[in-house]
């Protein structure tokens, strides 16, 4: 079972899942909903990419994302679009991590939520130090 608390102000507002907690808000430090929407997606494409990674023996030393999206004008503004730019740094087969960051966006819950309401878009970057 997934469970968060939240608790809200008319000043701010804060999620809290027992091991930690967000302020949401828009004021310094403070996190808007889709903030942590990005976030979220950040956080589970790439523990699904992890394991994908185990079972194909990759080890890069580092992977970094800068998630971007653009919500709709209309109302519900669901998002349009949204953009994980993904850098991945040390020696690894780029073939077999590009399959695996494909098949990453296939089986992570979340990329597969939002790709009903956005077109998902993913471009890497490989960096061999």
């Amino acid at each position: 079972m997934l469970e968060i608390k939240a608790s809200f102000t008319p000043e701010s507002g804060t999620v809290d899942n027992g091991r930690g907690s967000l302020l949401v808000g828009g004021k310094e430090g403070e996190f808007y909903p889709y903030d942590m929407l990005l976030g979220s997606l950040s956080g589970c494409f790439h523990a699904t990419l992890e394991s994908i990674l185990a079972k194909q023996h990759l080890n890069p030393e580092r992977i970094d994302y800068i998630v971007t999206g653009e919500k709709r004008k209309e109302v519900p503004t669901t998002l349009a679009w949204v953009k994980m730019d993904i850098t991945v740094t040390g020696d690894v087969d780029q073939k077999q991590m590009l399959r695996s960051i494909e098949l990453a966006g296939k089986y992570c819950s979340i990329h597969e939520t939002l790709s009903k309401v956005a077109e998902m878009q993913h471009e890497v970057h490989f960096i061999n130090e």
